[in-house]
């Protein structure tokens, strides 16, 4: 494993330099850095074109201009002292910029591949078990469409219907009955395409089922004017802990093992339990006290997971309780968050979805009014990347999972009398993410450069704005600072890639 690590970063580097080499004459041979200063008056004209070439070094040949910023590159990896990533045409230093630019795409993107990780795999692992139903064929349906927008195109109409539309609609938030009477249909059909089953009737029944909750929910809803004034309550927290007590249970070892569906239901109240006693410390709350009050749920919950499961099923009891305990926790963190949404709805004058930026300007306010306003600044650039990224994970899982569960040791593993959920999730899954994790990895890499065309459109000032200013202005230290940073990138989650593949697959060994 070291041997091949350090050849890796070997070869890496020096394809690395070849790299950096050739960007840096593309971009300084791109165009003219001064032409901006040429309209200026005789008066300034020579003392800002003396400034710039002595910023950027532009009476310097250009292969030794490179040597001189691969000096300074070279600092950043030396203990303690200063990385020098050059100036910009305004001279400002790039390590600076970089730093701001990197930080925003990492605060954009990774929410974006988490999430379209985590539903594209669950949703591909269904849309495979469930093949040629009606929820294969809505899920294959979709995931082609989403996949096929073009991205400029999707942001714009979240800009329109997501942002726009939704702030006029907030200020008179009530639902009109053809609005009701089309979404109970289309939830009815979705929950009809997930239910499935061979059955007309079932079909029928669980499509009148959904139609009419839904119907019922969006009436109580717009009639208390909850989209105004939204939360949870103590109640929604408790139907929250024990729905996820359920699935943690039928996830880790199916609902048939008592205690350790006992341990995860016990888990999965503690949200309801401590909801009214947690709120004098949740009004003075900080990200620390957030991430300690996280650590005592998990610690709480793996106790009760190791009390109750008994010697047999304890392992099983606490990831079961663990998982139940950190979801009824998020529910009350999510019902605070709401809570604090009529405050903000009123400091943002009506318009608490915004279009632009990544903040609202000199916006100040408590933990949770601050945690709002970039959430709020995040869901739409987000959603955009989401849905296309989504398709991806979607479509590749399946077709993994597919080819997985074919294989003859997943035969095997059903011929021994293994249950379905261990046949599928020990045997079948963890093979399937073998290609999964080779679309992580270019992905992962890929978002260190940044969204290019959803920050233009939502102006967003990260990765991809900087590169793109650099090549505009004929500026090659924003842009190599942006390419020695993907490039990077690249090559580590590659790496990172080829090692995941031989945990996932015992028979892979690197050598």
């Amino acid at each position: 494993m070291a041997v091949f690590i350090v050849r890796r970063l070997i070869v890496s580097f020096f394809v690395l330099l070849a790299a950096t080499f050739l960007m840096y004459v593309l971009t300084a041979n791109a165009g003219n850095p001064l032409e901006d200063l040429f309209a200026l008056p005789a008066a300034t004209r020579e003392a800002r074109i003396e400034a710039r070439v002595d910023r950027l070094d532009l009476n310097v040949p250009v292969p030794q201009r490179y040597l001189m910023w691969l000096a300074g590159v070279g600092s950043c990896v030396v203990p303690f002292a200063a990385c020098d990533l050059g100036l910009n045409r305004d001279g400002q230093e790039v390590s600076e910029l970089l730093s701001q630019a990197l930080a925003s795409t990492m605060q954009l993107v990774v929410t974006a591949s988490v999430l379209a990780i985590i539903f594209g795999i669950t949703v591909g692992i269904v849309s495979a078990l469930r093949q040629y139903s009606g929820f294969d064929y809505t899920i294959t349906f979709t995931s082609f469409l989403f996949f096929s927008l073009p991205i400029f195109w999707v942001a714009v109409l979240l800009k329109q219907y997501g942002a726009i539309r939704l702030n006029d609609w907030l200020a008179e938030p009530t639902i009109s009955w053809p609005v009701l009477i089309a979404l109970s249909v289309l939830s009815g059909l979705f929950w009809m395409a997930v239910v499935g089953g061979d059955r007309r009737r079932r079909r029928l029944v669980t499509f009148g089922v959904a139609a009419v909750a839904t119907a019922g929910v969006l009436a109580y809803l717009s009639a208390v004017q909850w989209f105004r004034f939204p939360a949870l309550g103590v109640g929604l927290v408790l139907v929250v802990g024990v729905g996820a007590a359920l699935a943690a249970t039928a996830l880790t070892s199916g609902l048939g093992r008592r205690r350790v569906l006992y341990a995860a239901l016990a888990a999965g109240a503690l949200g309801a339990v401590v909801y009214y006693p947690i709120q004098p410390l949740l009004d003075v709350a900080t990200w620390g006290t957030i991430g300690i009050l996280a650590v005592v749920v998990l610690g709480v919950s793996g106790a009760i997971g190791a009390a109750v499961g008994g010697a047999v099923d304890r392992s099983q009891a606490i990831r079961a309780a663990m998982l139940a305990g950190f979801a009824a926790a998020f529910a009350v963190f999510v019902d605070r968050v709401l809570v604090g949404f009529s405050d903000y709805f009123s400091r943002t004058a009506g318009r608490p979805v915004s279009t632009i930026g990544s903040n609202t300007p000199r916006f100040s306010g408590n933990f949770w009014q601050v945690f709002l306003d970039t959430q709020l600044h995040l869901i739409l650039p987000t959603a955009a990347l989401i849905l296309i990224s989504f398709a991806q994970y979607t479509r590749y899982t399946r077709a993994s999972m597919l080819e997985t569960m074919g294989q003859d040791y997943v035969r095997t593993a059903r011929s021994k009398g293994l249950t379905e959920r261990t046949v599928v999730m020990r045997h079948a899954f963890r093979n399937a993410l073998i290609p999964v994790t080779t679309l992580m990895a270019f992905d992962f890499a890929g978002i260190v450069g940044g969204a290019v065309i959803t920050e233009q459109v939502f102006g967003w000032r990260g990765m991809g704005t900087l590169f793109i200013q650099g090549l505009r202005d004929v500026d090659p230290n924003p842009v190599m600072a942006f390419f020695i940073v993907t490039g990077a990138a690249i090559v580590v989650f590659n790496m990172i890639a080829d090692i995941l593949y031989a945990y996932l697959d015992p028979r892979i060994r690197l050598s």
